[in-house]
C-alpha cells in the first residue's frame, strides 16, 4: 500500500479486525495488559498492522511496566510520525504510522537510556515478523 493509496473506512473494515479498526482508524487503545505483544519476546520486526510498513525492532522493545508494548526507538526515521494530542484532557504525543496514517500509541519522555523516549504501543497496531 502506498502513501497516495488512501483506503476508504468500508475497505479498511473488511482488512482489520473490529478492535483494530478501533483502535488504527478511530485512535482507540487497548485494555493495558491485554495485548498479545505485551509480554512478547520474540525476536523481529514490529510492522504496521494496517499496511505492513516497517516500525519497531524487538532489540530496541523492552517492559515499561505500562500494560503496552514499548519501545525504546523506532526502527528509521521513515517509520512513524509524530502529532500534538490534547484528546482525553491530556497533552500527549500521538504516534502514527508515516506509511498509512494507524494510530499506533503514544511516545513519552521517561523511557531508558540510550534515547530516554517510550513509544507506547497498541499490540492491535502491530504484527510482528519474526526472524527466520
Amino acid at each position: 500500500m502506498t502513501q497516495n493509496h488512501h483506503p476508504t473506512d468500508e475497505q479498511w473494515r473488511e482488512k482489520l479486525t473490529p478492535e483494530q479498526f478501533n483502535i488504527c482508524r478511530l485512535k482507540g487503545t487497548e485494555p493495558p495488559f491485554t495485548g498479545k505483544y505485551v509480554d512478547c519476546k520474540k525476536k523481529g520486526t514490529y510492522l504496521c498492522a494496517c499496511c505492513g510498513h516497517p516500525l519497531f525492532e524487538s532489540e530496541t522493545k523492552y517492559d515499561s511496566g505500562s500494560g503496552w508494548p514499548s519501545f525504546w526507538d523506532v526502527l528509521s526515521q521513515d517509520s512513524v510520525e509524530e502529532h500534538f494530542d490534547t484528546s482525553h484532557g491530556m497533552r500527549r504525543v500521538e504516534v502514527t504510522c508515516k506509511s498509512c496514517g494507524a494510530h499506533l500509541g503514544h511516545v513519552f519522555t521517561d523511557g531508558p537510556e540510550p534515547t530516554g523516549l517510550r513509544y507506547c504501543i497498541n499490540s492491535a497496531s502491530l504484527d510482528l515478523q519474526e526472524d527466520a
